[in-house]
């Protein structure tokens, strides 16, 4: 004869207990945000080399100051004779276009190009690393490059006047604009095809799965999955762009320096005309401040109309 030996079930109370975490050990840490520590040298730093120099730029705003001895302060004067001076009216209106054609030529391309290269072709990868070149040169380097090679007397309009005519694509105005955003765009565009390449590779592929699915082909992919899915990337590709288009000097102090005349003075080229070859440092001053003011509105406008300041997904284009 046999016992069989059964044991009794536990108790709910310990059925429960058993099935709870064990509690972590007071010296186990754990991970959360660093502290204040981490970011105080970035802090430092902005500070004593962005807003001690703006709060300097603001406060000399309001003074007349040529650069030697003390600087005497004049209130609003710099800023009623830059309203009532021709020149600034117009260099604002040559920022605000010059600004305007780096996003309408540079965005359509920079998108096309990103989006390639996010690809898989043959010999994608050489072709981008050429394509890339001019993002590893300063913006004076290819100015001064450009302005070799475009120089009516030795460059390449000098031996092709059956398209240049005269060669001297400097001496009027429309040829000096069409000049200065063609090199803007030779140069910064691949700085933008790069964030549309990064963005393009983070679409989920199940989206052109699932197209390709429905029948949907190449062209209604990219303009109904690729186009919609880089918007946050196209928000930050344009603040780029205008803050840079307004902020544009070396290109123009190289190529044109203000001319035929002050057919080319943009805003922040007549800053440097006003404060160091005029020597007027007060106005120079002003210019700056408003070129800051300015940018930031502007790059505020666009945040709040195209409500990137809502989007709280990590996913590309999800809101």
């Amino acid at each position: 004869m046999t016992t069989k030996i059964t044991s009794a079930p536990p108790a709910a109370g310990l059925r429960k207990e058993s099935r709870r975490r064990p509690a972590a050990s007071p010296s186990v840490s754990t991970v959360g945000r660093p502290g204040f520590a981490w970011a105080l040298p970035a802090a430092v730093f902005f500070t004593l080399f962005a807003i001690v120099p703006l709060i300097m730029v603001a406060v000399l705003s309001f003074m007349s100051w040529n650069g030697i001895g003390e600087p005497q302060w004049v209130g609003t004067d710099n800023w009623s004779r830059l309203m009532d001076d021709p020149v600034m009216l117009n260099s604002i209106w040559l920022t605000l276009l010059l600004t305007a054609l780096g996003v309408v030529i540079q965005t359509p391309l920079s998108i096309l190009l990103g989006v390639w290269a996010a690809g898989y072709q043959r010999n994608r990868a050489v072709l981008s690393v050429i394509y890339f070149i001019p993002l590893l040169l300063s913006a004076t380097a290819v100015s001064v490059l450009w302005r070799a090679l475009l120089d009516p007397n030795f460059g390449i309009p000098a031996d092709a006047s059956w398209l240049f005519g005269d060669g001297n694509l400097f001496g009027e105005q429309s040829t000096a604009i069409g000049v200065l955003a063609f090199v803007s765009t030779w140069q910064f565009t691949p700085f933008h095809t790069l964030i549309y390449q990064g963005a393009a590779r983070s679409v989920p592929q199940v989206l052109y799965q699932a197209a390709e699915i429905d029948g949907a082909g190449r062209y209604r992919q990219f303009f109904h999955i690729t186009l919609p899915q880089l918007r946050n990337s196209m928000i930050t590709s344009m603040i780029l762009m205008i803050v840079g288009g307004l902020t544009t000097f070396e290109t123009v102090l190289i190529l044109t320096q203000g001319g035929p005349g002050t057919d080319t003075t943009i805003s922040a080229y007549y800053m440097y005309d006003k404060a160091f070859k005029g020597f007027d440092f007060g106005a120079g001053s002003a210019i700056a401040l408003a070129l800051v003011v300015a940018a930031t509105i502007i790059s505020l406008v666009v945040v709040k109309v195209s409500g990137y300041d809502k989007m709280r997904s990590s996913m590309e284009g999800v809101s």
